[in-house]
C-alpha cells in the first residue's frame, strides 16, 4: 500500500522532479531517524504515510495563493491527504493522524509524538540542504538547538552540515 502512495504522490507531481526528490527525500529520512528511534510499527508506518504526503498542499497553496508558504500548506494540504489515503485504502485511524502530521509538519512548537517530531527534522534535513541560497551554517546550528531533539536526527544533522 505504502508503495501505491508513493506511486500515487509522484505522479500528483508529474512533471515537478524536485517535489518528487524532496518527499522521497523526507520518506527515506524519517523512516531510517525513525528506525534508528526504535518507534513501534504503528507509528512508524504513520510516520511514513505522513513523510510521503506532508507537501500535498503546495500544488493547491501555488494555484490559490500563489506561493508555497508553510502556512498555506497546512490549511490546504489535509484535506488533500485524506482523500488520497482513503482511495488507497488506508484506515481512518491512520488518516486521521496523518491529516494532523500534515497540518502542522511547519509548526515547531507543541510538537506532541515522535511521528511529529521526525517528520519535522526530516524535513528539516532536506530543507536545509535544498535552500535556494546555499547551506547556511547559522541555520544548521539555529535548528540543531531549536528544533532536534533525536539522538538520530542530530547525528545526520552534524555529519551533513557540521562534520563534527
Amino acid at each position: 500500500m505504502d508503495n501505491e502512495l508513493l506511486m500515487k504522490m509522484t505522479e500528483y507531481y508529474a512533471g515537478q522532479p524536485h517535489r518528487i526528490q524532496h518527499f522521497m527525500k523526507v520518506y527515506a529520512y524519517s523512516r531510517m531517524i525513525g528506525e534508528m528511534e526504535h518507534l513501534d510499527s504503528r507509528m512508524q508506518h504513520i510516520l511514513e504515510v505522513a513523510a510521503a504526503a506532508h507537501d500535498i498542499g503546495i500544488r493547491r497553496s501555488e494555484e490559490i495563493y500563489g506561493d508555497s508558504a508553510g502556512k498555506h500548506q497546512e490549511e490546504l494540504g489535509p484535506d488533500e491527504a485524506a482523500e488520497m489515503l482513503a482511495e488507497t485504502g488506508y484506515d481512518e485511524e491512520l488518516i486521521e493522524r496523518v491529516r494532523y502530521l500534515v497540518g502542522h509538519h511547519h509548526t515547531y512548537s507543541d510538537i506532541d509524538g515522535m511521528d511529529y517530531q521526525i517528520l519535522v527534522e526530516a524535513d528539516f534535513l532536506v530543507n536545509l540542504f535544498e535552500n535556494e541560497d546555499g547551506i547556511n551554517e547559522k541555520a544548521v546550528r539555529n535548528a540543531l538547538e531549536r528544533i532536534f531533539v533525536t539522538e538520530s536526527g542530530k547525528a545526520l544533522l552534524r555529519a551533513m552540515f557540521l562534520a563534527e
